[in-house]
């Protein structure tokens, strides 16, 4: 049998990558990051790293970063909830999940942006449960019925009981760490437990250009010393806060998410670290920044390859739209940049569901995205030699009134090379009309309001509910609220 052929992208000549990498070595070593934790400062100057108190930065060799590379696992295995599903980061596997953290959600009923709520929560969690592509979770959308100060916790504690998957999620306070290794722990039966079998991604965001601000280094360290994965997201935009061109974003890009890995590497050896990022395209006429542009798509796509090239698992956040609405601008945006992520082999694509730069979500859009997923994992699967020979022995004897709909080669390979689409509009036209000429929108909400009226899915068992419930409220009293919103189940 002739193997099959994984289709793949590549942006960069092997020679442009070493470039890359190299001045992204010597800006770390003659320039160095700006560092605002005490701690991190202090782990560097252990390794080896040039502390510049006066000017407030660390310069980094070029020998303590191929160390931390050498130290960094080249692959990370996620578990589900139970502890039974495994999950490999790394390689060329490509997993999908809704992007982290929205702070709306479109209506569809009004077709407007509002503030979310715990009802949106929950209900954005229990879709993504059902969605079979989507083989992650994530805190995707801010509640904005509790204090700003637990939110990052609270998503967590709502996620953890509406779902199976792993978590993509994060802190944007330094206390918030505490809680939420607690829940996960509960979960797993403990911190020991949790180490072998993390549960949960936490995403660490450089301040562009070239700072760890006090709280993303504390993350690093906390995650690194507990064994949770640190997602790396650089976040430049080019011509404002990183240079214009990509390639030369794509230095700086290394050079912030290098350093990181050597923060990480430092706190724990061999703490799984993922090199990812979430940079745009700047847009100069309208202030912007569009995710869904082609040269952001290529920047993700580039930097991906460069993880690749450094034996790194990899993370985008790719398969999302700065439409306002489920329009033909959300689908080319997000269907382009799902297949590209596929193509490029990233580890973890994150932006399911998310429109307007990222800072709304739509349950319309969180299926319809499941369904692009399911088709760029088609594409990865490649042209398969199912038998062999191939097909000469279907045309024996074959005559004018052949066909092939009755031969047991049809019934047995149709479903294994096409697949069966959930959502999209096959019918003819005369059919599409009789059924109402719904739109793929329409159809999508139908499906969501069809998830949503069963019962939830894989609501966790009472007792660990028990005990994130207690994790939570401990958390909100510590700031000064006494009483969780209700969670409709």
């Amino acid at each position: 049998m002739i193997p099959t052929l994984r289709p793949k992208v590549h942006l960069l000549e092997t020679a442009l990558v070493e470039k890359i990498v190299d001045e992204a070595l010597a800006v770390l070593e003659r320039e160095g990051v700006f560092v605002e934790n005490d701690e991190a400062r202090r782990l560097l100057r252990g390794g080896g790293a040039v502390d510049d108190p006066a000017a407030g930065r660390v310069r980094i060799g070029r020998g303590i970063v191929r160390e931390a590379l050498a130290s960094t696992p080249p692959a990370v295995t996620l578990y589900d909830r139970a502890g039974q599903k495994a999950f490999t980061v790394g390689g060329d596997t490509v997993h999908f999940d809704p992007g982290s953290a929205a702070v709306k959600i479109l209506d569809y009923e009004t077709q407007s942006e509002r503030a979310a709520n715990t009802a949106d929560l929950v209900r954005l969690v229990r879709v993504t449960e059902s969605c079979d592509h989507l083989h992650f979770q994530s805190t995707a959308l801010v509640s904005g019925d509790v204090p700003e100060v637990i939110a990052d916790s609270y998503r967590l504690f709502i996620g953890l009981q509406f779902s199976t998957k792993p978590v993509v999620t994060g802190t944007f306070r330094v206390q918030g760490f505490r809680p939420m290794f607690e829940m996960l722990a509960a979960v797993r039966g403990g911190a020991e437990s949790l180490r072998k079998k993390p549960l949960a991604i936490f995403d660490a965001c450089p301040s562009p250009p070239l700072k760890w601000s006090h709280l993303t280094s504390q993350s690093l360290i906390d995650c690194a010393r507990a064994g949770i994965p640190s997602e790396l997201i650089s976040m430049s935009l080019t011509g404002a806060t990183s240079p214009v061109t990509i390639a030369g974003a794509l230095v700086q890009h290394v050079a912030e998410n290098l350093s990181g890995l050597v923060i990480g590497q430092l706190a724990h050896r061999g703490a799984p670290i993922i090199f990812g990022g979430s940079p745009a395209s700047f847009d100069m006429r309208k202030g912007t920044t569009p995710m869904g542009a082609i040269e952001t798509m290529m920047l993700d796509i580039a930097y991906a390859q460069i993880g690749k090239f450094l034996g790194l698992p990899t993370h985008a956040y790719m398969g999302l739209s700065d439409a306002k609405l489920n329009d033909a601008q959300a689908g080319f945006e997000s269907g382009i940049g799902a297949v590209l992520a596929a193509l490029a082999g990233v580890n973890v694509v994150s932006g399911a569901g998310m429109l307007d730069f990222e800072s709304a979500q739509s349950l319309e859009k969180l299926v319809i995205d499941d369904e692009i997923c399911g088709m760029a994992y088609r594409l990865i699967d490649g042209i398969t030699q199912r038998e062999d020979p191939i097909a000469t022995h279907l045309f024996e004897g074959f005559g004018p009134q052949t066909n092939f709909l009755t031969l047991p080669h049809t019934r047995a390979w149709y479903r294994a090379e096409h697949r069966i689409s959930r959502l999209a509009d096959r019918d003819t036209y005369d059919a599409w009309v009789g059924q109402g000429r719904k739109t793929a929108e329409v159809r999508a909400h139908e499906r969501v309001a069809q998830v949503l009226a069963g019962p939830p899915l894989n609501v966790a068992a009472d007792e660990v509910r028990r005990d994130l419930a207690s994790v939570m409220r401990d958390d909100a009293r510590r700031n000064g609220l006494n009483r969780l919103p209700e969670l409709p189940l």
